[in-house]
């Protein structure tokens, strides 16, 4: 039996994680997991399995749960947070937590020797440097749970990683995928929601439509995989069926398949390195797709992705920069504070402004973090200043 903590258990990914487990209930138990501020989600949890160790972002809510579950351990904070990724008990901390804040529990449950299966792809983008050198000093493993990254990394099973030439992200482009800049003036915010593949959280599917998520997973990729950022390729591939690709040094292109389904590379990352039944899982039928597409994007159209490409090769802080700014232009355009096509431009404005910090500390990086939110905001005037 493999005990698991769950950070983020009522978005979609630790939903889907819920659904695994209650699925394979003779390999698994949630031991312990965290939400935000929705306990309505976390009570219709616990009717369906037993958890023993919970944490939310609120005290009133802890206090709350405490009451109704007694015999439970119920916390609450970032030390809530900590407490439940360090457990004695818990053999893998799946982390799902959206944004900046999943960065300080994995750094401690890698601490405490937490296999980690990571669906929380800030913590590799600020904190890459500081991330893989953890790894190796606690001999932890440390799995992928993006499906662009679990297909990679099930594609280099048996391989020399030395032999790599180059890694393919695929990306299903979007909501906008076929609009033109002029187009996307004026577009809502339940437009952008609009995904046409995957169902995911809010703030996943607005990145997915500018293509900020897929450039973090550039970023996430050249840590995982320790290659360059000039042998990864973003391809736009619509139908969401190959989930990623590597290219060795003799041509041979390897890719993992599969009909877009989120509990597949959750599943595996829990299952590493065996394999076991989806339940539910629909068999891939490549005679009724019949058609796979790929084209290149548009770095100029996809403005995005090619902020990810130069934070990257920049390094050091800026990576953090790029994040914060967008975790904070994202939010304000599911607010109706700005426009789409704002949040590209104001993501620029904060990578342009910032002086790189060449090998920040975990400090700094929540320093340069608050930094890249905060003059987001000033820019828009949200302060009462403009910058």
């Amino acid at each position: 039996m493999k005990n698991i903590t769950v950070l983020g258990v009522t978005g979609s990914i630790g939903m889907q994680t819920v659904d695994v487990v209650k699925n394979h209930s003779d390999r698994f138990k949630i031991k312990a997991m965290s939400a935000g501020f929705n306990i309505a989600k976390v009570e219709e949890i616990l009717e369906m399995i037993d958890v023993e160790y919970i944490c939310v972002v609120n005290k009133e809510d802890a206090t709350y749960l405490q009451k109704k579950y007694p015999h439970k351990y119920i916390y609450h904070g970032t030390e809530g947070l900590i407490k439940i990724a360090t457990l004695s008990e818990v053999d893998i901390v799946l982390n799902a937590i959206v944004g900046f804040a999943g960065l300080l529990p994995t750094i401690e449950a890698i601490k405490a020797k937490k296999d980690i299966a990571l669906a929380n792809k800030e913590t590799l983008v600020v904190a890459g440097h500081i991330i893989t050198k953890l790894v190796k000093e606690n001999n932890v493993k440390l799995l992928p749970v993006d499906s662009e990254h679990s297909a990679i990394f099930q594609s280099l099973n048996g391989e020399n990683r030395k032999q790599i030439k180059k890694i393919i992200l695929t990306a299903s482009g979007g909501s906008f995928r076929d609009k033109s800049c002029e187009e996307l003036v004026g577009v809502s915010v339940q437009e952008a929601l609009n995904h046409p593949n995957w169902s995911m959280g809010a703030k996943i599917t607005i990145d997915s439509a500018t293509l900020f998520n897929k450039g973090l997973e550039v970023i996430e990729a050249k840590w995982l995989f320790d290659v360059s950022y000039d042998q990864i390729e973003v391809l736009i591939h619509p139908e969401s069926i190959i989930h990623s690709m590597v290219e060795f040094v003799d041509t041979s292109v390897i890719g993992q398949l599969g009909n877009p389904d989120m509990r597949l590379p959750i599943q595996y990352a829990l299952t590493y390195p065996e394999r076991d039944v989806l339940a539910g899982g629909a068999s891939l039928d490549l005679a009724k797709i019949a058609a796979l597409t790929f084209k290149k994007p548009d770095f100029k159209r996809f403005r995005a992705l090619a902020l990810a490409y130069q934070a990257g090769r920049e390094g050091g802080s800026k990576p953090c920069v790029l994040n914060g700014a967008n975790e904070q232009a994202n939010e304000l355009f599911r607010n109706g504070k700005i426009e789409f096509l704002q949040i590209e431009e104001l993501v620029e404005k904060a990578l342009s402004c910032h002086q790189t910090i060449k090998e920040p500390t975990l400090q700094q990086l929540i320093e340069v973090d608050a930094w890249a939110r905060d003059f987001v905001l000033k820019e828009i005037g949200e302060d009462g200043c403009k910058h």
